[in-house]
């Protein structure tokens, strides 16, 4: 099992209603477009989990306490931990459903990345037997089971309704490469002189790295990651600059060395003068 907990999503400890035994777990789904981008970037899969649970304890009608989820699964097979064990869910539609059963959501959606990975079941899987060993029963569901909604979407409901079968074997896990090294001077050029205008030539491609890092950090719009330091990626960056504590003209938004290096720690690349 990989598993991605809350202390390294950087959250606190839930504040969800505690629960220790349901009948089974329900499976859901996003129920908007997700990013088919999110296959090639597990960080984009971070950056997807963490927004969710922006939005849900935003939203003043539901009066969510955490993330509605107790877990989440991403296309590279990581369980992400949620509101976690031992814990009520949220996302089952009302108190009575909610105390019955535990909720996984599988990161696809209405639109884009609709159908799940085999690595995504696994680690769905993986987070059914989870909490099966911590309270949960033996039922299996999709939120449309009790409720009317289209949730999970047609392909993860089709596998719940064969049973939540493991997937025949595990996904071979990627060789490391080497990790990137970002030139400072470049990107500041390119955060100084980058044109506006959508489909021009990139001017280093180590923007693409910075801007993959600052969507994971939440800063950053995936669909605003081009390649191209414009405007919204110095925006982001200035508001990087700010979390790590500069602030006035040394918050610009135009990446200067510690601050990126900073960000190459915390993100998997290397920075030179």
């Amino acid at each position: 099992m990989k598993l991605v907990t809350r202390a390294q999503l950087g959250w606190p400890a839930s504040a969800a209603p505690t629960q220790t035994s349901t009948k089974g777990v329900k499976i859901h789904y996003d129920g908007v477009p997700v990013s088919v981008q999110l296959l090639d970037d597990h960080d984009l899969c971070l950056a997807k989990w963490k927004r969710i649970r922006v939005d849900h304890l935003a939203n003043k009608t539901e009066n969510y306490s955490d993330i509605a989820y107790n877990y989440g699964a991403c296309p590279h097979g990581y369980l992400l931990e949620g509101r976690g064990l031992g814990r009520r869910s949220g996302a089952n539609g009302n108190q009575d459903l909610n105390r019955a059963h535990y909720a996984i959501m599988g990161l696809v959606g209405s639109e884009g990345l609709t159908k799940p990975t085999d690595a995504m079941l696994g680690a769905i899987r993986d987070g059914i037997e989870l909490l099966r060993d911590h309270g949960a029963g033996g039922e299996i569901k999709g939120h449309r089971d009790g409720l009317a909604t289209d949730c999970p979407g047609k392909h993860l409901y089709a596998w719940v309704k064969k049973g939540a079968p493991r997937p025949d074997g595990p996904a071979p896990e990627p060789e490391p490469g080497p990790r990137p090294v970002i030139d400072v001077s470049k990107v500041a050029a390119a955060a100084l002189h980058d044109p506006a205008e959508p489909g021009t030539p990139v001017s280093y491609t180590g923007v693409r790295t910075v801007e993959k890092a600052l969507v994971a950090e939440g800063l950053l719009a995936a669909t605003l990651a081009d390649g191209h330091f414009g405007s919204a990626t110095v925006e982001a960056y200035a508001d990087w600059q700010r979390r790590c504590g500069f602030t006035g003209d040394d918050a610009n938004g135009i990446p200067g060395f510690v601050s990126l290096e900073k960000l190459g720690r915390e993100h998997g690349f290397d920075v030179r003068p």
